[in-house]
């Protein structure tokens, strides 16, 4: 690991900047300080004291906290950013599967992140959130998803688009909505939400 990371946790003049950042991402993420305590195994008055510049996290601790945040401790202390760029490698994006469906969010959760780009997969008969699903993303978000192989099913607030791979669609993705995968191969799609858009 480049020695550039160490000042940046060790206690000198940078270290301050290293609280205020975990701070921005932890709310970037939605998270709570006892969220990110029980997601990274440190303690939320030591996240507090951290985020508030009161002590400066030794390696180890600020490596629990980066992956308490779905990141890297390089992607934490910003080694993987050249000025304002954030390279995220192919395979290296945070994670999560659900049934038969697989995300990979391509974003980082960078503080004031207004655009998410997430990856899917959708095993045959799997959907994304039951018909029932409360939207999942903030009042004026719009989606637009890529159906990169398969085919599958958007249904957004009752109506149903059928869509065949290379087809693109656009939606309110503050309404209820979910795609299924009702073919007999896995279905991959690409999605970008820009959140807090106003209707025009």
């Amino acid at each position: 690991m480049s020695a550039v990371a160490i000042p940046a946790v060790a206690g000198d003049a940078k270290a301050p900047v290293v609280g205020p950042r975990i701070r921005a991402l932890r709310e970037a993420m939605g998270l709570s300080l006892r969220d990110l305590a029980q997601r990274s195994g440190v303690s939320a008055p030591m996240l507090s004291q951290v985020e508030r510049g009161e002590t400066s996290p030794t390696l180890a601790l600020a490596e629990r906290i980066a992956a308490g945040l779905d990141l890297s401790l390089s992607q934490l202390l910003r080694l993987d950013e050249n000025g304002h760029v954030v390279v995220v490698r192919r395979g290296e994006g945070r994670r999560r599967k659900r049934g038969g469906h697989t995300t990979e969010e391509l974003t980082p959760p960078l503080p004031g992140q207004r655009a998410d780009v997430s990856r899917h997969r959708l095993s045959p008969g799997a959907v994304t959130g039951g018909p029932a699903d409360p939207p999942i993303h903030e009042p004026g978000s719009r989606e637009t998803t890529v159906l990169l192989a398969g085919t599958a099913t958007l249904v957004v607030d009752g109506d149903r688009h059928e869509l065949r791979a290379g087809d693109s669609v656009t939606f309110d993705a503050d309404l209820a909505h979910h795609f299924e995968n009702n073919g007999e191969e896995p279905a991959e799609l690409l999605g970008v939400v820009a959140a807090g858009l106003r209707r025009s």
